[in-house]
């Protein structure tokens, strides 16, 4: 998506103005025969402000983003987020955008369990501080003042001489259909009354303040059947405010990157369910389906012919499954954690817990209880006849061997030794005890 909208806009534009300086691999993005376009044409470097920001998966997909010269066009100029757990994410994802590609070896010494995480605004003081100016604690649309915001996107605007993208997706709990669920089961809950229904407005509102070349605005699907009265669906209301109609703002042409549907009669103008993009249709192994509406500024638009903006994702022939991502995980056993641990000791406990319930009497009928005591047997057979027992913290990527190559090269980074985060906690013998016997009356 990014790529796309770099396309578009410097198909348009010959700005000389530059700025200073994880999401889908670009090949699923790019768009068919731009290349001798962008060839004669100067790439500017715009400025993206990230609204809505959560952990900032919207500005990590634009920043990764490269030119036919490897140069990255998207510089993230502002990120604004409420939430304290996203916002620390947030934070952490601009600090090492600082470092371009070559990201710090105490980085990759913390994430391959080599020690604490170190105090990276003691290491790095420059670059955590340039973080922390790009990520904003922030909520918008308080109904406080705006001054502060409104200042450092004016800034951001006039350093940019215009060439910015605004990114980002309000809150989506009014929208979801299991946030709905959820409100119409809250006594006096008035949909009237929830302000998360309108904080898009306030997306509007900066729309209209930064006037950027380009948006992108993501929701969840639900956001199409939406209605604060019963009646008038929201996201009606949404895209007569992103196109500018109403208000006589500046105005945008919308755009949906994946239509449902052909053109009929002699209108191309995209209806609400052409927004829905499901991911899985484009190589990520997750069936996700999300509301994107971009959009292009109209005096950058009309210079283009209204189909050229038409269905700019291709579909993959080929889809990628979990199982490509995840089916060579290493297998892993449990700790202990009120006794030595070590593979002997774990070996050990959890034969003697195997022995236990395979010596259980069970009342199961008819022959199921000779059934469970042979099961469980084996399974106390087969440990104990290992030679090798696993690790409790995973080595390697995971990856499968059939898992199609930009999504693995988008996945894997070689110098992480270990998968983070996956690892075993321990546990007492009594609870692995309890583990097996529900596997194998599971298993009967």
């Amino acid at each position: 998506m990014p790529d796309i909208i770099r396309d578009r806009v410097t198909e348009s534009t010959t700005s000389t103005i530059t700025s200073p300086i994880f999401l889908t691999p670009s090949r699923y993005l790019r768009a068919p025969n731009l290349g001798l376009i962008l060839k004669a044409r100067f790439l500017p470097t715009y400025s993206v402000v990230d609204i809505f920001a959560g952990p900032g998966g919207l500005a990590e997909g634009f920043s990764n983003v490269r030119d036919e010269d490897g140069e990255r066009p998207f510089h993230i100029a502002l990120s604004v987020e409420k939430d304290a757990a996203a916002h620390s994410t947030l934070t952490f994802r601009a600090f090492l955008r600082q470092f371009g590609d070559d990201f710090p070896s105490p980085y990759y010494d913390f994430l391959n369990g080599m020690g604490a995480e170190p105090n990276w605004a003691e290491l790095y003081p420059e670059q955590w501080s340039a973080a922390q100016s790009e990520a904003w604690k922030h909520e918008l649309a308080t109904g406080g003042s705006t001054d502060e915001l409104d200042n450092r996107i004016d800034l951001i605007r006039k350093r940019s001489d215009g060439d910015t993208i605004l990114i980002g997706g309000p809150p989506c709990q009014a929208y979801s259909l299991v946030g709905r669920a959820r409100n119409a089961g809250v006594r006096g809950y008035v949909r009237q009354e929830d302000k998360r229904h309108f904080l898009y407005q306030e997306y509007i509102r900066i729309l209209d303040r930064l006037r950027p070349a380009a948006f992108v605005m993501e929701n969840v699907k639900g956001m199409l059947s939406s209605s604060v009265d019963g009646q008038n669906l929201i996201f009606d209301q949404v895209l007569e405010d992103l196109r500018g109609n109403e208000r006589g703002a500046q105005r945008y042409r919308l755009i949906a990157l994946a239509p449902h549907r052909a053109a009929s009669g002699d209108s191309l103008e995209p209806k609400a369910p052409d927004f829905v993009i499901r991911a899985e249709d484009f190589g990520v192994p997750h069936a996700r389906h999300r509301v994107i509406v971009i959009g292009l500024r109209e005096d950058l638009a009309c210079a283009l012919p209204e189909d050229f903006l038409a269905g700019s994702l291709t579909r993959e022939s080929t889809r990628s499954t979990v199982d490509h991502v995840l089916d060579e995980m290493p297998e892993l056993r449990s700790g202990l954690s009120r006794s030595v641990d070590s593979d002997a000791a774990w070996k050990e406990a959890v034969v003697s817990a195997m022995s236990r319930v395979e010596a259980l009497s069970v009342d199961l009928p008819g022959d199921n209880q000779r059934v469970f005591t042979k099961l469980a047997a084996q399974h106390r057979k087969r440990l104990q006849s290992a030679k090798i027992i696993p690790p409790r913290v995973g080595e390697g990527h995971g990856i499968s061997a059939d898992c199609p190559s930009d999504l693995r090269n988008w996945i894997v980074d070689e110098q992480i030794q270990v998968l983070p985060n996956h690892q075993t906690r321990g546990h007492m013998e009594s609870d692995l005890e309890r583990y097996f016997f529900a596997a194998i009356f599971a298993e009967v």
